[in-house]
């Protein structure tokens, strides 16, 4: 079967999910509400408005002169509060010099060999790039490699959404099935439109061996006092909304976890536009992340569904 004939197939297929109606009132909420430009995948590396540089580089600080994060004292770990310092020198574990560790480029390209293979039709990506925080000097403990097969999705059918729909459940099932690490490091698999932009300080070809962009150090300040300010409110408000479940209906809760939801997502598209990835609202946001409070609020959707179909006892 060609791949036009097997992408009609999708297609139709598609199509007629959508036209079929859940017997559920519940689930035909939750299928309205589907996430979009979910707030665990959005890319960071926005520059700064003001200087129109991007914010890499070592970092001072003012305001508190540590991390306390009493609200959430329990689920932080002492290196989580480190982790935003820059370090000297890229990984030294996935980098030799400039170039990449040459086992770990060889093992990313057969990781996506053989994630093509498998889909349904043959795609030929334009690149395979390396992005994010180790493809730069912000690395830490919590980073991962980010594995970015990248094409053009009109290329392959005028309706961008069901392309970007569809590579989306593919990189999200590849992802919840493997467990690949690289010095410790877990490899994420992304699909990137190529006709979109992606703004990023350290872009790295795996396919070419060569820097798209390499990232560059220089001094930035990080508004701690702030930053600690924002990720407790957060954190809290998370917790009432766990409260919630106890004392009213569930349509409430679900209308409340997707405005929180839809706050953190704005507080960190504010932060990255005005500011870069060092905002205090991107910061606040991957404290939250490092700490769980993220994957808390997440879960929090499945919890209301859960209950809906419970029978009391």
């Amino acid at each position: 079967m060609t791949f036009d004939s097997k992408w009609r197939n999708f297609r139709r297929l598609n199509e007629a999910k959508e036209e079929s109606q859940l017997s559920s009132p519940f689930q035909k909420k939750m299928k309205r509400r589907r996430r979009r430009n979910d707030i665990y995948t959005t890319m960071g590396g926005i520059k700064n408005k003001k200087s129109g540089q991007p914010f890499t580089g070592k970092m001072q600080r003012f305001g508190t002169s540590r991390l306390r994060f009493e609200g959430i004292a329990e689920t932080i770990e002492k290196a989580a509060l480190k982790s935003f310092d820059i370090q000297d020198s890229l990984e030294p574990e996935i980098w030799e010099g400039d170039k990449l560790n040459p086992e770990v480029r060889d093992n990313l390209l057969k990781i996506v060999k053989d994630f093509l293979i498998d889909l349904p039709f043959k795609i030929e990506p334009e690149d395979i790039t390396l992005t994010g925080s180790l493809a730069n000097y912000n690395w830490s403990k919590y980073s991962d490699i980010d594995l970015h097969i990248v094409m053009s999705f009109s290329k392959i059918d005028e309706n961008v959404e069901l392309v970007r729909e569809l590579f989306r459940n593919l990189q999200v099932n590849w992802n919840a099935k493997h467990d690949i690490r690289m010095s410790g490091y877990e490899v994420e698999i992304y699909f990137q439109d190529s006709e979109e932009p992606h703004i990023s300080t350290g872009l790295y070809s795996i396919q070419d061996d060569k820097w798209l962009k390499k990232p560059q150090k220089e001094t930035i300040y990080l508004d701690y006092a702030n930053m600690e300010k924002k990720a407790r409110d957060l954190s809290d408000r998370i917790s009432t909304i766990e409260s919630m479940m106890q004392t009213d209906d569930l349509d409430t809760v679900l209308d409340t976890v997707d405005r929180l939801r839809q706050k953190i997502r704005n507080m960190r598209k504010t932060g990255l536009e005005d500011t870069g990835q060092y905002s205090v609202e991107n910061l606040a946001f991957k404290v939250l992340r490092r700490s769980g409070e993220l994957d808390r609020l997440a879960g929090l959707k499945a919890k209301v569904y859960d209950k809906s179909l419970s029978l009391p006892e």
